[in-house]
């Protein structure tokens, strides 16, 4: 009888002992096997601007790295939301990852009586950088400093070109008015190609836009750069200073790049995603890119990533409030 009930005992042990192993054999096996077929990378906004030029270079690094294909895929509209949208819908199995900025999960939430998706269901991987905005005049304009364009907009009211509605220049123009007491009127376009064009010919007095898109009539003398709304100066346009360093630190902007999967995705695919990510973005080339498209590294994942959104996320709030802001 004991050499039985000692037998059974030590089945019964062996059995637990291998139960124990079976999710860490599971998670070993994931981790050791994804990715298995080509990953998409999904854009939320229109071509051909700085998420999709991003978007090149970060593709043929990780290609590399996890060696399996990496597909592009646009698919914009609603301010992003069109695309965010379908990619917390997706499977949660790192083959569809959204390349963004972070509006949808920041700003969008505040201005969409109803949104497609919770922002909840998205989890970031990355933020790599960010960029602030220019605040650029007409070379004409009797503004030569931001103290002087404020004073010149609080007595008459100043046309702002942006992006279009719910990007990041909308945004940076109703944050300037409600810290500065200016008179505003938000002028909308269609991409920042437009907006440019719109301020060159007189259209608008002013224009809050992406670095890369003011560099070039900078340069020129066309258009006379106030103040940049990022933390940092742009690498682009290093001899302009920031909001902060002109006293005015209320008026920081800054538009976030980031890669995010839907929140269930396991655990090991989640890492080995990231930590492909943390490896491109340490590259000289990567580094290079975000420069030349005047962003600033941030390479920020965990806890960091996630404070990050929420703190842009509860102070847009309380923007979105007090200006009113709407996408239509």
């Amino acid at each position: 009888m004991t050499v039985r009930l000692w037998e059974g005992a030590r089945r019964w042990t062996r059995l637990l002992f291998c139960a124990a192993l079976l999710p860490t054999t599971a998670i070993s096996q994931t981790q050791h096997s994804f990715p298995e077929r080509p990953i998409k990378l999904l854009l939320n906004y229109p071509s051909d601007g700085p998420l999709e030029h991003l978007s090149r270079t970060l593709a043929a690094a990780l290609q590399v790295q996890l060696n399996q294909p990496i597909v592009i895929e646009l698919r914009p509209g609603a301010a992003g939301n069109v695309g965010a949208d379908l990619v917390a819908k997706s499977p949660a199995d790192g083959y569809t990852v959204l390349l963004t900025i972070d509006l949808p999960i920041t700003l969008n939430p505040h201005l969409y009586a109803a949104m497609p998706f919770d922002s909840r269901d998205l989890r970031p991987l990355m933020i790599f950088s960010a960029s602030g905005l220019v605040l650029g005049v007409h070379a004409s304009s009797p503004a030569t400093t931001l103290d002087e364009f404020i004073a010149q907009s609080r007595k008459q009211e100043t046309a702002f070109a942006s992006s279009g509605n719910g990007t990041p220049s909308h945004l940076a123009a109703l944050v300037f008015a409600d810290g500065t007491g200016a008179r505003v009127l938000h002028v909308p376009y269609k991409g920042i190609p437009s907006g440019v064009a719109a301020l060159l010919g007189g259209e608008v007095q002013a224009g809050i836009l992406l670095p890369p898109g003011l560099r070039a009539p900078i340069q020129a003398g066309k258009v006379r750069p106030l103040a940049v709304t990022g933390a940092r100066r742009s690498p682009l346009l290093p001899q302009v200073p920031t909001v902060a360093e002109l006293g005015l630190r209320r008026l920081e902007v800054e538009v976030l790049y980031m890669a995010m999967v839907p929140t269930g995705t396991p655990a090991p695919v989640f890492a080995k995603l990231r930590d492909a990510m943390r490896t491109v973005v340490a590259t000289p080339e990567f580094q290079a890119r975000l420069t030349s498209l005047g962003m600033v590294n941030l390479g920020e994942t965990g806890a960091a990533a996630a404070a990050r959104l929420a703190a842009s996320k509860a102070r847009y709030e309380v923007i979105v409030r007090a200006t009113g802001m709407k996408v239509d």
